[in-house]
């Protein structure tokens, strides 16, 4: 009967495969850490852009007289439906409401804030030059609720409210 053995191995390369797993899975780890990092940056774009537009449409749907108040409610919905990920962030309610008598009227809802990456602050660590924060920017328009549906021509630019 014909036995086959293996071949020895040198003595030589005893710790060739921890010292490959050892400079691979940095790597490894990186390249799968930018997808996330990035899917994360957009997943936290998508939740702004949700909730400028839920502030808006709480914000047409809010009766007569379009006063400070209204405006403030309004900034605070968005502010408390914005991510926890942005960073300083700020949103800003504007009331589209002067001009022809029968214009067209709508509230516009502005949020933005700052986004960092954690890949940057990798790069800066390592030495490198660049800034580790990407600015995220969302706003949308709905138009007003309680006016009559013959207004087609828009209004004139902001105009009365404008909450800080």
């Amino acid at each position: 009967m014909l036995s086959v053995t293996a071949p020895k191995r040198p003595w030589g390369s005893r710790g060739q495969s921890l010292v490959e797993i050892a400079l691979i899975t940095p790597l490894v780890l990186v390249a799968l850490y930018i997808p996330a990092d990035f899917g994360i940056a957009m997943f936290t774009g998508h939740l702004t852009q949700n909730a400028v537009r839920e502030a808006a449409r709480i914000g047409v749907s809010t009766k007569d007289p379009f006063d400070s108040a209204a405006s403030t409610a309004i900034k605070n919905e968005a502010i408390n439906r914005l991510p926890a990920r942005l960073v300083s962030p700020t949103v800003t309610v504007k009331y589209f409401a002067g001009g022809s008598p029968n214009c067209l009227q709508f509230v516009e809802v502005d949020a933005q804030g700052d986004y960092q990456y954690f890949l940057y602050q990798l790069i800066r660590l390592f030495g490198g030059t660049t800034s580790n924060t990407h600015q995220i920017r969302r706003a949308t328009q709905m138009r007003y609720e309680f006016q009559p549906l013959t207004n087609a021509t828009l209004c004139t630019p902001p105009a009365t409210i404008t909450a800080p």
